[in-house]
């Protein structure tokens, strides 16, 4: 086990303390030097402040943050610590992305095509056709399917990832000690067992308490290229998945019902309302996100291209990540330039203003 796990772990013990602050801490120190760190350094920490400092400096609780080591060893549990390189990358953009993750399963958490597909709890025959359909015309892409391994929508999309042959994740609204609903125990271990995993932020004796939820669907929103909204009405959870993805830049798509069905309304909502596009097969999302390549790329000479123009540092790393492939994802760019969010959306804005790099439709940018 990683000798800094007692800290990491007890950073998320730490009241007033939550993801956003850790973050910050984080920027000027490691986990272990957070708790050794004098009073007075923490204070002046913008973000921090005296009442933040002082309840790090009184924290007496690492006898619990042992007590879960202790879990996770004894039953394979992965911690997933932020600057882990196992961790969720793309969860690394969202402002409030989990301190750590917990994770049982072998599915790559940053695979190269990752969907969420969310719905209501309560679906029809159309949802879950309609979603059946969708991951069958994706299977031959391997995309990672991620959902919430509730009722519904959520179970239909695991289910049909695992007929398929796709590794699919279920984020989850408590610890790993228990899984609800238990009904669904099984699944669990299917996915478990079939290339897919259980992920969550909550420690073990959570229980999936009402609030627990919004706070897992960022996960859901954020660790993927996209999110699926089958069937919702107006209000409940994957109206807020949806509203969470699109904060977070992500492409959201929606299964457009009819106006009379109290079900669809939420994704007629979305559509209507330019929050989602449409949704109707698995190509429409393929072409947006830029997913089929050509048959021919492959062996296209690659363009030899001359820039006359003199770029910042931020411009330079950005271009030498583009001239990898032919378009890359914005979340690659960046994960692999280590600038920050909004370094990097300058610097690509001004290289687009620039004619040396051109937007593509599902986030993905190319050099002109």
């Amino acid at each position: 086990m990683h000798p800094d796990l007692l800290y990491q772990l007890s950073l998320t013990m730490v009241p007033n303390i939550g993801p956003v602050q850790a973050k910050i801490l984080l920027q000027h120190c490691e986990a272990e030097e957070i708790f050794h760190a004098k009073k007075l350094f923490l204070e002046k920490i913008e973000g921090i402040g005296p009442v933040r400092a002082d309840s790090i400096k009184k924290f007496d609780g690492f006898y619990r943050a042992e007590d879960e080591i202790k879990f996770i060893e004894k039953y394979r549990i992965k911690p997933l610590f932020l600057t882990d390189e196992a961790y969720p990358k793309r969860l690394l953009n969202c402002y409030d992305s989990p301190t750590l993750l917990y994770y049982r399963g072998d599915a790559d958490l940053n695979a190269p095509k990752i969907i969420s597909i969310i719905g209501t709890r309560s679906h029809t025959d159309y949802a879950k056709q309609a979603t059946e359909k969708i991951i069958k015309e994706l299977a031959g892409l391997n995309v990672a399917v991620i959902s919430g391994l509730a009722y519904g929508v959520d179970a239909i999309a695991h289910k049909a990832a695992l007929k398929n042959n796709l590794p699919t994740v279920g984020v989850l609204a408590h610890g790993l000690d228990h899984i609800y609903p238990p009904e669904h125990t099984h699944l669990a271990k299917e996915m478990v067992k079939n290339n897919g995993g259980l992920l969550t932020e909550f420690r073990s004796n959570t229980k999936p308490d009402k609030h627990n939820f919004p706070t897992r669907n960022r996960i859901v929103a954020g660790m993927s290229d996209a999110t699926l909204v089958i069937e919702t009405g107006l209000k409940g959870g994957s109206m807020i998945t949806a509203e969470l993805a699109n904060g977070y830049n992500k492409d959201v798509f929606a299964l457009p019902g009819k106006i009379t069905d109290a079900k669809s309304a939420g994704c007629n909502f979305l559509i209507k309302n330019n929050k989602a596009m449409l949704l109707t097969d698995a190509q429409e999302i393929i072409d947006v996100m830029g997913w089929e390549e050509k048959k021919n790329r492959k062996n296209e000479k690659k363009n030899q291209r001359e820039l006359f123009i003199e770029l910042t540092a931020d411009e330079k790393i950005i271009v030498d990540i583009l001239k990898e492939k032919a378009s890359v994802p914005i979340d690659e760019i960046n994960s692999k330039s280590g600038l920050s969010s909004s370094a990097v959306a300058g610097a690509i804005l001004n290289l687009e203003l620039q004619s040396v790099v051109l937007s593509l439709p599902g986030k993905l940018y190319r050099l002109a």
